[in-house]
């Protein structure tokens, strides 16, 4: 496995990402967005788990995003938008067709928003027909508690709004395959969200997504090894790409 650290993708600072390479070629690669509440995290979680990946011919971009206070919304979901162009001219480089793109908590926020509101990788020239599938580990699919706190209100006050994933289901006729992440014992209403953001994509008929319950909290198997050693979260991950490889 090759590693770069610290590649930058965009002309912001923090606009940084590194990628893993296997030392074969590289059958898919996964862009990987880090949780924290957009106001905290690292690019450098991955580690414990995208090693697991690249053993596997997975290449693994994990990218930082600007972030609270600084940031503003939409700031972190035009970044991200910008580090799937850069993933994508990454993975032409490598001679690789597919990329997969996901995240946790607040990166899968981030994912979400990429998948439904597709104006944002449009406007950074990205073909949307290029994104093999879509990992969303545990996000918020309603108006983003940060965002609410930057409007003034109360991050517990639920919205669906042009800022939320939700609001966009429907907009487009067929989404890639996706997989939906969340905790029975979860952050306060995630859980009841995540299943109304389910039941919404059915109701426009979409199929092609399936979605696992873990038992515990929030995101706590992201850094956990099972009782070999080995990376749950990694596995979670090849599980999903697998049936698309």
């Amino acid at each position: 496995m090759q590693v770069k650290n610290d590649i930058q993708y965009s002309g912001y600072d923090c606009c940084k990402l590194d990628a893993y390479l296997p030392e074969e070629k590289a059958r898919a690669v996964f862009l990987y967005f880090h949780g924290g509440s957009l106001e905290a995290g690292d690019k450098s979680c991955a580690s414990v788990f995208a090693p697991y990946l690249c053993e596997r011919g997975i290449a693994f971009v994990s990218a930082n995003y600007r972030m609270y206070p600084s940031a503003k919304y939409p700031d972190y979901i035009v970044d991200a938008a910008e580090a799937v162009r850069w993933s994508l001219e990454y993975a032409e480089g490598i001679g690789c067709e597919r990329i997969f793109v996901g995240g946790s908590s607040a990166g899968a926020y981030l994912s979400m928003m990429l998948c439904f509101d597709t104006s944002y990788l449009k406007n950074a020239g990205v073909d949307i027909s290029r994104i093999a599938g879509y990992f969303h580990d545990a996000g918020q699919p309603t108006t983003h508690f940060q965002v609410m706190r930057e409007r003034g209100l109360d991050g517990l006050r639920i919205a669906v709004d042009a800022a939320a994933p939700m609001y966009f289901v429907g907009a487009e006729k067929c989404y890639p395959p996706m997989r939906f992440i969340v905790s029975d014992n979860d952050m306060k209403n995630r859980y009841e969200q995540t299943m109304l953001m389910l039941a919404a994509l059915k109701n426009y008929g979409h199929t092609n997504f399936d979605s696992v319950i873990m038992h515990g909290k929030h995101c706590e198997y992201v850094r956990k090894l099972d009782e070999n050693g080995e990376t749950v979260f990694g596995k979670m991950i090849y599980d999903f790409l697998e049936k698309y490889l």
